[in-house]
């Protein structure tokens, strides 16, 4: 039943990645403007509620089964970013917000009525630190008031709700670092204060800046209880990282494909260049690097679907599949040659986006950090 939910998925995917070929995501990057045509369509299928529960008018699917559709656009030469975090953000909702929050948002969220793309974490100061964060919730008699900056927030101006991450308590007074820190379901098309300033960025990414001046929220904002947030913020990261990771096994088939074809047809001094095993080593050790990481990737997913611990396996995953996609993508770009630079070829797209996932949603040495210290149990390095 699962693999043939899971081939349903993708077939329904592709279809709709059909309609939107290369041609479309070229215009997309070349303008920076967000792919509303592509978004509207898929949103139509109901895919991206495959993670709300049916109760709430979601499809009820696993992690696995989301996986294949972030996997099957970015195999096909799209860009899963625009879409991506409305399938797995309201996970702190579901999992942390109240019965009443979940049946006003969730159904909305889950028909792509409403839209939850927007995470407000990131902040100039406080990258990979969180707990350094600046930006402030203070308690008033109805709510809360929002003073501060965030940054690389992506989304948020195609975004209904933003998921944000402000300190309750100051630093210095929390018992631990981690504490004071409180997590808020924003309605920005409610609230004032909030100002947006686009930041421009190798990756057409749709991702700013954004500033909160006596933002007024209502008490009923708050995720969960007041103070704990940050764990909050921890529980959704193994889903992201191991959708993350079947965006860069896509974008790895992707690029392996692509330059496997090229090779295949280009030829050079009266031969396929792909005949030349300095050309196809590097393809064929891509091609294997890619499926190794694929297998981390479900294994990922198995476990998290089982509701089992599953953040080594995650941190993996998002590891080995980032480092395959790159490779592919430096693969495919060398065997282009000078065509890999060209617009129409679209290697040169494909490869600025997967560099990101060298650095984002969480870098390659943070992962490293990860591992060493609550895998191998050596001394924590930072």
């Amino acid at each position: 039943m699962t693999s043939e939910l899971r081939k349903d998925l993708r077939q329904l995917t592709e279809r709709i990645c059909a309609d939107h070929p290369d041609e479309y995501w070229r215009e997309v990057d070349a303008a920076r403007r967000y792919p509303e045509e592509f978004v509207d369509a898929l949103t139509a299928t109901g895919c991206l509620g495959a993670l709300v529960p049916e109760e709430y008018g979601g499809l009820g699917l696993g992690l696995g089964d989301a996986s294949v559709i972030l996997e099957a656009i970015n195999g096909a030469g799209g860009n899963a970013g625009p879409v991506h975090a409305q399938l797995y953000t309201m996970g702190s909702l579901l999992r942390h917000g109240s019965e009443e929050q979940k049946q006003r948002y969730l159904p909305g969220i889950a028909s792509g009525e409403v839209r939850l793309q927007a995470f407000g974490v990131t902040e100039p100061t406080a990258g990979t630190d969180t707990t350094a964060i600046r930006t402030t919730a203070t308690r008033t008699a109805d709510g809360y008031v929002v003073n501060g900056q965030k940054v690389f927030i992506s989304r948020v101006q195609h975004s209904d709700l933003m998921l944000l991450l402000a300190r309750t308590t100051p630093r210095e007074e929390a018992a631990k670092k981690s504490e004071g820190l409180s997590l808020f379901l924003v309605d920005l098309r409610e609230v004032d204060g909030v100002e947006l300033r686009p930041l421009r960025t190798m990756v057409n990414h749709e991702t700013n800046e954004v500033f909160f001046d006596d933002v007024h929220i209502p008490a009923d904002s708050l995720i969960g209880e007041e103070g704990k947030g940050f764990r909050y913020v921890l529980d959704g990261m193994n889903a992201e990282r191991i959708l993350i990771a079947s965006e860069c096994i896509g974008d790895g088939r992707w690029f392996v494909e692509r330059a496997a074809r090229y090779s295949s047809e280009r030829v050079v001094f009266g031969r396929p260049i792909g005949q030349n095993q300095g050309v196809q080593f590097p393809i064929a050790r891509a091609h294997v690097n890619v499926e190794a990481a694929d297998l981390m990737r479900w294994r990922a997913c198995d476990l998290f679907d089982a509701g089992e611990p599953c953040g080594a396996e995650a941190n993996m995953a998002k590891l080995l599949a980032a480092d395959a996609s790159w490779e592919a993508a430096n693969a495919a770009l060398q065997t282009h040659g000078g065509y890999g630079f060209t617009a129409d070829y679209d290697i040169e797209r494909k490869f600025r986006e997967t560099r990101l996932y060298q650095v984002a949603p969480v870098s390659t040495n943070l992962i490293l950090s990860y591992i060493g210290q609550h895998v191998l149990k050596m001394p924590r390095s930072f």
